[in-house]
């Protein structure tokens, strides 16, 4: 007789973990909202002005780059975002409708090639995999500048002067680590024809050990409840580790001083009623204090990854007008660096 295997952890509809070590990513929630997680086709061909190819780097890791069709007032070639998705390290790939939806829409209006990059996910890989998986892409970006290798849509249309990293939630965790560590590597990047002009970070998923005043008070969405916080984090942070590590909380005690980072210019765009704004805020204050570069920018009325949220974009006229405002912050941060 074979033995079933045992659900060990069920995470709010998202993600099931077995007793033999397999795992579960399909969308077990509402039906109504499955479309978001499933995965689109890439395309070579432009659909509504965007081109969609997978690509594998020479790090071994995929990415998928989004290519706007030029248009006359375009200059020759454009700024790179190479983009972190978000999803607690546990969920979430590149290919989902729900991304596919937000970074077409963003390349067209920010005029700019999208990057981003497949990421190995926890409780399989746990941190740093994916601080790996994401470094190694910009590494991938300078081999492409440099002329080491070669990559058609890019090398023909980027300007690898302007890359800027972007991450939502806990990809927004991977900008600040990227940065950071690009900045005290800085000598061999800046000197190399790439160049990271800036960092957007979008509701980036920094917490503590402890609860927050917001993590107690905003409201639970589909896209973010306490519980996928601990148990995601819990699958995903090194062994040991409390949330207090410097992944998850960069202004805390146990990560390097702020004032030690070279950094550069950075967005960071938190949501009113988003659990985790009172950390995001610590964090933001954090980088002021230590003289960093930041501008903040705030979406009032609305939660925790609200943007991403296609139905509501699409039927609820406040989310639209936020989702609209929040690529506009982004698209004149590229222009202003």
């Amino acid at each position: 007789m074979v033995n079933e295997k045992k659900l060990v952890e069920d995470v709010s509809g998202w993600l099931r973990v077995y007793d033999d070590g397999s795992v579960d990513r399909t969308w077990t929630g509402p039906p109504e909202v499955s479309f978001m997680t499933d995965t689109v086709m890439p395309h070579e061909n432009f659909v509504d002005g965007v081109a969609v190819k997978d690509v594998d780097t020479d790090s071994g890791a995929r990415v998928r780059i989004y290519l706007p069709e030029k248009n006359n007032s375009d200059s020759a070639t454009l700024p790179i975002i190479l983009h972190f998705h978000g999803g607690g390290f546990c969920i979430s790939e590149a290919s989902w409708f729900m991304y596919y939806a937000v970074y077409t829409r963003l390349a067209r209006s920010s005029r700019s090639i999208v990057v981003s990059v497949y990421l190995r996910r926890a409780p399989e890989h746990r941190l740093p995999a994916a601080c790996e998986d994401s470094y190694n892409a910009l590494l991938w970006l300078r081999s492409l500048a440099k002329g080491d290798l070669h990559e058609a849509w890019l090398n023909a249309n980027a300007d690898f002067t302007r890359v800027f990293l972007m991450g939502d939630s806990t990809g927004g965790n991977l900008v600040h680590q990227v940065a950071s560590r690009a900045g005290s590597e800085g000598l061999e990047l800046k000197l190399s024809p790439s160049h990271v002009a800036g960092g957007i970070l979008v509701q980036p998923g920094f917490v503590r050990a402890t609860r927050s005043k917001s993590e107690l008070e905003q409201p639970q969405s589909p896209f973010l409840t306490l519980d996928m916080m601990d148990k995601f984090l819990s699958f995903a942070l090194p062994l040991g580790s409390t949330k207090d590590h410097p992944i998850t909380c960069p202004m805390g005690a146990a990560a390097p001083p702020m004032s030690s980072l070279k950094m550069p210019p950075m967005l960071l765009c938190v949501a009113e009623t988003d659990l985790m704004i009172d950390t995001e805020m610590e964090y933001y204050e954090a980088m002021k204090k230590a003289g960093k570069d930041v501008e903040l920018f705030l979406s009032p009325g609305v939660g925790h990854g609200f943007y991403m949220n296609k139905i509501a974009s699409d039927l609820d006229p406040v989310t639209a007008t936020r989702t609209q405002e929040l690529i506009a912050a982004i698209t004149d941060f590229i222009k202003k660096h």
